[in-house]
């Protein structure tokens, strides 16, 4: 197949995902290399990348686990080999937490969230009835305000019902802070100081909860939260024990205007379809690279812009000054990359400029 030819960039069929491995692999030594030897240590989000390979290498690098969103990434990721795994969500449908009552059978430790009573009872069953053990994280909302208990009470009639339940560990509390991650209209208005005040004032309140439920005799083993945005803030000598930062890996044009030392590892290869003066149209649209969080960049054209939104199979992009050539190939750089990712079976591996492998995007579509 022409596909497995070292091909150069010019040379591959577009629209295609590509990833630079010299920016990849440069993203996970700084990530790995600023957790080495601190008390929290890195479990990073497979829902960036949904990608094994890059989970086996994050490992490598001495991630401790790897978090996931959904019980089919679950799914995927146990079967790859890994064996810790935190599925930083509530799972409640019933045949949801049957698979994964069966994957903590198989031999992995499986953890899941939770903020409901009525949830932990069915957890309770189900890994009875199955003869399997699951890890729960009590959710406490620190300002994301989707799931999660508010009150130390709450949390704590939470923890002691999965402490005393059968097929159920009491594993400690989930706080993720997304909200404090970056602002999606101006990035830069999240300054550092106003990052360390959200750090602080959640920190203030899950150190609460901890110290409630430990005076009840409830060890909280971890405290799971923390993202790119913040890692190292959430990751360096606070009640944090272990981070969820996923994006850094690959990185977008929104997290790039945030001031981290990561670099653009991911885009999307297209070729202008038609060029008239001042637009090129291009064969990459909606369904290979999304835009809720803003159009793409173009890579290596920094003055370019896409006009508005992406259609369905084209991107219309504003060409002042004649840049673009008919049937030139040129790189977006998304402005969200988790989701982009998602509408991909596979990415395409260079190093300097020459295809080296091709990877299954293997959880594209696991949101069950």
């Amino acid at each position: 197949m022409t596909e497995l030819r070292r091909l150069r960039t010019e040379e591959i069929e577009t629209p295609a995902l590509l990833l630079d491995l010299e920016a990849l692999e440069h993203n996970i030594h700084v990530m790995a290399k600023f957790f080495a030897g601190r008390a929290a240590k890195l479990r990073p989000h497979f829902k960036s990348h949904k990608c094994p390979n890059i989970s086996h290498l994050q490992l490598a690098a001495g991630a401790k686990g790897i978090t996931c969103a959904k019980t089919g990434e679950a799914e995927v990721l146990a079967n790859a080999g890994v064996t810790d795994i935190l599925v930083a969500n509530q799972i409640v449908d019933p045949d949801k937490i049957y698979r994964l009552a069966c994957l903590a059978r198989s031999g992995a430790k499986l953890t899941v969230v939770a903020d409901r009573i009525d949830n932990v009872a069915r957890l309770g069953e189900v890994a009875r009835a199955s003869g399997s053990t699951l890890h729960v994280l009590v959710e406490v909302n620190v300002g994301m305000n989707r799931c999660g208990v508010e009150t130390a009470e709450q949390a704590l009639e939470l923890a002691k019902r999965i402490a005393a339940s059968e097929g159920l560990v009491f594993e400690g509390i989930q706080a993720y802070e997304g909200h404090l991650v970056y602002d999606r209209e101006v990035p830069t208005r999240l300054t550092e100081e106003v990052k360390r005040q959200g750090v602080r004032a959640m920190a203030a309140k899950v150190g609460a909860i901890k110290l409630q439920l430990e005076k009840h005799g409830l060890e909280v083993k971890e405290i799971s939260g923390g993202g790119t945005g913040t890692y190292h803030l959430t990751g360096d000598k606070t009640i944090w024990t272990e981070i969820q930062a996923g994006s850094y890996v690959f990185m977008d044009n929104v997290y790039s205007r945030a001031g981290l030392p990561f670099e653009n590892a991911l885009t999307v290869l297209t070729t202008v379809i038609h060029k008239r003066p001042g637009i090129a149209v291009t064969d990459a649209g909606l369904k290979v690279c999304t835009t809720e969080q803003g159009p793409p960049t173009i890579k290596d054209h920094p003055k370019l812009k896409a006009a508005g939104q992406l259609s369905e199979e084209h991107g219309t992009i504003l060409d002042e000054h004649d840049e673009l050539g008919f049937l030139q190939k040129i790189q977006y750089v998304p402005s969200h990359c988790c989701t982009t990712v998602n509408l991909h079976d596979r990415l395409y591996c260079l190093r300097k400029g020459v295809l080296e492998a091709l990877w299954p995007i293997a959880g594209r579509g696991k949101s069950r």
